[in-house]
């Protein structure tokens, strides 16, 4: 091979894997907890809600989402923070996932058998016959209390293991130098796990086929299930143990005395959050990005997961979806990392990468929407394919749903975490700060927030009547948060010009002296 060529193989070898041989005692072992760790989620995502939706229906979510999801959040970030203070990080880590392994444990063998033994019939009963139609999720959550608490742990598994456990772990012992190179492939690692977790979801979704008459095949789906999250947890702690025994003891991948304290971000109060942004319209511009996706999201994912239980009413089958769903899901948010995103943001800037996301997501929902609002017209036409109008809106809300979650990862987080760049180091933190505080919050909570009040105004039973007047909702989000890409875009492109015009003003003042230094050297070395 000529010299030339061998220089473009390695150039495209470090981009595609620019692991050094020797730092993969570090790097494997950290690949291999993140891959654990995103097994598990996928697994308990899929099973959440087959459980919450197959029991009560998908109007139970916005409330769990709202009464369940966000105070478990904030308790368990509570008692974290109070263990963190008091307990070893080694012994905090192994703990808490040891903690989830024991309730999913727990939840297959007592919890769900004894479902019917622990529902409140008197209360919920009480509650149905007083309270109006559109409270029926309330009331669901409520009477189906396992299968709820079931569903708040699933979530809370994503914040916690994912979000404090790991990246807290990988932030604490990552160089810079490292991270700028690791990271990506950490990122591409988790969603390779949805390929296996995806396939055992749906092996253990077709047991029901094996096994004998009167057997309870769904408690035998779950009793598999929860044993691959078991399994899948002890492999996280056994990681996790071996990366402090063997790699942070190893002076070239870790050193104590090179660990910053980093400066943590300000505490803010919500009304202190809503002031500091108000008085910043570029941080205003980001958190409307974040309400946006947030809102979006929440919004057409009930009304989806209603469709898909009318698809696949039977837990099993709804089960199997699930884990073809996670699969497809993995696939393309991996091939959105490799080979698309990255070239859009480089060549085509920053605003293209950051209005595809609002796009592609108006683009699916519209298509979505017209199979749930328009499936009496529309029958005619479907039948010609030999389906239903109710099979496109779920395969139109599918593909919604994976290209929300792909476009995300590869070029919604991306752009967002670029347009703090910009912004001086005080500005930058406090803006991350009250965005964490108002627009993650708003965002979560705001779709859950609207379909609560639609579900109550108009007294409907069911998320499916609603569809009309939620997609207009949806179209005026999203034409919000495209309005915000655009203003945000303006202000970006202005103050990185500043930014670009202050560094190059810089170097060209330095420049006259540093020239004079090199001027004078040689005089002084011949004086020495």
């Amino acid at each position: 091979m000529s010299q030339p060529a061998t220089k473009e193989f390695g150039k495209w070898r470090s981009l595609l894997w620019p692991i050094h041989t020797f730092e993969l005692k570090k790097f494997l072992p950290m690949f291999l907890l993140f891959f654990f760790i995103n097994f598990v989620y996928t697994i308990l995502r899929d099973t959440k809600d087959t459980l919450v939706v197959s029991a009560s229906g998908a109007e139970t979510i916005p409330f769990l989402k709202l009464y369940g999801t966000i105070p478990g959040a904030i308790i368990f970030m509570l008692i974290f923070t109070k263990l963190s203070n008091t307990v070893k990080r080694e012994r905090l880590f192994m703990g808490v996932v040891a903690f989830f392994a024991i309730f999913f444990s727990l939840y297959a063998v007592f919890l769900y058998p004894a479902r019917e033994a622990l529902t409140p019939t008197f209360l919920t009963n009480w509650m149905g016959s007083h309270l109006p139609q559109g409270l029926n999720g309330l009331v669901g959550m409520i009477k189906y209390w396992p299968a709820s608490l079931f569903y708040i742990m699933s979530e809370l598994w994503g914040s916690a293991a994912v979000s404090l456990l790991f990246w807290g772990f990988a932030n604490q012992i990552t160089r810079v130098s490292e991270s700028k190179r690791f990271y990506a492939l950490f990122g591409i690692g988790a969603n390779i796990a949805m390929f296996p977790s995806g396939e055992l979801i749906k092996i253990f979704a077709n047991l029901k086929d094996r096994l004998p008459a009167g057997v309870d095949t769904w408690q035998v789906t779950l009793n598999y299930t929860m044993a691959a999250v078991v399994l899948a947890c002890g492999a996280a702690i056994a990681t996790y143990w071996w990366i402090n025994k063997n790699v942070l003891t190893d002076a070239r991948f870790y050193d104590p005395s090179e660990v910053k304290v980093k400066k943590s971000k300000p505490k803010m109060s919500i009304k202190e959050s809503l002031l500091f942004l108000v008085r910043s319209p570029y941080l205003l511009a980001i958190t409307m990005l974040v309400i946006g996706y947030g809102m979006s999201i929440n919004l057409v994912e009930v009304i989806w997961k209603s469709q898909l239980q009318l698809q696949y009413p039977d837990k099993h089958a709804y089960q199997h979806f699930m884990g073809c769903f996670s699969q497809l899901t993995g696939a393309i948010t991996v091939l959105m990392m490799f080979f698309v995103s990255g070239n859009i943001i480089r060549k085509k800037g920053w605003y293209t990468a950051a209005i595809a996301t609002p796009v592609i997501l108006g683009l699916s929902a519209a298509g979505f929407f017209t199979f749930v609002v328009f499936r009496d017209q529309l029958g005619g036409f479907v039948s010609m394919f030999g389906t239903s109008p109710l099979f496109f809106a779920v395969m139109f809300g599918m593909i919604q749903n994976i290209m929300s979650k792909s476009t995300k990862y590869s070029m919604f987080d991306p752009t967002k975490e670029m347009a703090y760049i910009p912004l001086d180091a005080e500005v930058k933190l406090k803006g991350k700060a009250a965005i964490d505080v108002v627009g993650a919050r708003l965002g979560k909570s705001g779709g859950s927030i609207i379909l609560q009040m639609l579900l109550i105004v108009f007294n409907a039973a069911s998320v499916v009547v609603l569809a009309p007047y939620i997609g207009v909702i949806l179209a005026g989000v999203i034409a919000a948060w495209m309005f915000a890409v655009k203003a945000l875009n303006k202000k970006y492109t202005a103050l990185s010009a500043e930014k670009e015009a202050e560094r190059l003003a810089e170097e060209n003042a330095s420049a006259p002296q540093a020239m004079a230094a090199n001027k004078e050297r040689p005089a002084e070395i011949a004086t020495k």
